[in-house]
């Protein structure tokens, strides 16, 4: 049950009694790409930390639905900054970043006068927090730096470049490396990169994958109200974003509905993100419109109405460095539910899924295409599928299997727990 509370001086009286109970084991946890508790990763990460004894603090953004400056949540304390409008283009992400990082570390002043903390917890994107992590190690504080994106890579996936700016994120990159006394790597292809491009000692590199916290992600009942009258259900949920290749999805639904002549279809896309208004006119551009049901950014309860009545589900993100690299959370969501999916093929989307995806040649949107309708119309393989994926999330990539690892290697950073 969560412990909400709120007031412009409530943060310090309420953190101040368990952080005399956690004397030396104190957290500050800073995100930016995401409000917490909307961050599920993060959110998991503290929950898991609170319950072996840590005080736990998180600094993240404002964002709709989440606009309190500050919140208590299950022993947490959650202090939320304004940000300008979402981040597109270049100058609109050093805007966005300057920005953050400034409230980030004027957050972090009080929280360090306030309730304290030994280690400061960083969450990327962007790779900037380590300034304010390298500032607080000068006082003996200890700086994780928690690796959720590969930013060269995603440049590259945004802007179709590299040239100066990946060498830029590069830099960054590397100096959040060299500052953290820990790395956290989601995945193993993330901590070859730690070991490789980072240079960092293989002892000191943990990997936490952001498996489904099984509490949370539970099979429910379909809403036949979200077909729309259709025979099927084709589910998504994740970010608008460039990189994730909602347009090769609508290209796929359009050969579907006009050259294979499948009216029978509908396709739910939950999440928000920069490209969503875009994505809606491409929609309306192709002559599917009526076909897809863009949600844009919805509560859990939304999210999970969506995919329960989904049949079977979809990770369109095209083939490239940053992709294929990258585990996605969205892939472990449905299997959760037990739902099959299909997606490209890319190297950590099969080590996630193995048998309960089928893997489309990467960015061909003719074979997803194809994929999708004959997994619709295959309810052996469907179920089959489904099984598969749920006994693979239960018993070897739910977040219960990972919070242990995060355990260790706080263990490692402070000392074994008492």
């Amino acid at each position: 049950m969560s412990d909400h509370v709120t007031g412009a001086d409530t943060p310090i009286a309420a953190g101040t009694a368990l952080a005399r109970v956690a004397a030396g084991r104190r957290v500050l946890i800073i995100v930016e790409n995401l409000p917490c508790p909307f961050d599920r990763r993060v959110m998991q990460e503290a929950r898991t930390l609170t319950g072996a004894g840590y005080a736990v603090s998180i600094i993240s953004p404002k964002a709709p639905g989440y606009e309190k400056s500050f919140e208590q949540i299950d022993g947490i304390d959650i202090f939320r900054h304004s940000l300008p409008r979402e981040a597109d283009g270049g100058m609109g992400y050093v805007l966005e970043y300057t920005w953050a990082l400034a409230m980030e570390f004027w957050l972090s002043l009080r929280i360090a006068f306030g309730r304290g903390f030994d280690v400061l917890h960083a969450c990327n994107p962007p790779d900037t927090i380590f300034l304010i992590g390298a500032f607080f190690k000068l006082f003996g504080k200890k700086f994780i730096f928690d690796h959720h994106d590969i930013n060269p890579e995603l440049y590259e996936a945004k802007f179709g470049k590299r040239g100066w700016g990946r060498r830029l994120l590069v830099a960054l990159e590397r100096l959040s490396f060299m500052t953290a006394d820990l790395v956290i790597s989601t995945n193993e292809s993330y901590r070859r990169i730690a070991v490789g491009r980072g240079a960092k000692n293989p002892a000191d590199v943990f990997v936490v994958r952001s498996g489904p916290d099984l509490g949370r992600i539970k099979p429910g009942p379909p809403d036949p109200v979200l077909k729309r009258g259709r025979r099927y259900l084709v589910g998504y949920v994740g970010v608008m974003g460039r990189q994730e290749g909602l347009d090769l999805l609508l290209r796929s639904v359009c050969l579907i509905v006009h050259d294979l002549k499948r009216t029978d279809i509908q396709f739910g896309l939950v999440g928000g993100g920069t490209e969503l208004a875009g994505l809606r006119e491409m929609a309306r551009d192709l002559g599917i419109a009526e076909y897809v049901t863009f949600t844009g950014r919805a509560p859990d309860a939304e999210l999970l109405a969506m995919l329960n009545t989904a049949d079977i589900c979809v990770n369109p993100d095209r083939a490239n460095e940053m992709n294929d690299r990258s585990t996605m959370n969205k892939v472990m969501e449905y299997m959760a539910l037990g739902k099959p999916l299909v997606q490209f093929d890319l190297t950590e989307g099969r080590v996630s899924a193995g048998d309960a995806s089928w893997y489309a040649r990467p960015n061909d949107v003719e074979d997803l295409a194809r994929k999708i309708v004959a997994l619709l119309d295959d309810e052996p393989a469907r179920v089959r599928m489904g099984a598969v994926g749920r006994e693979r999330i239960e018993h070897v990539l739910s977040w219960q299997h990972e919070a242990p690892r995060l355990l260790a290697a706080y263990d490692h950073l402070v000392g074994e727990r008492q």
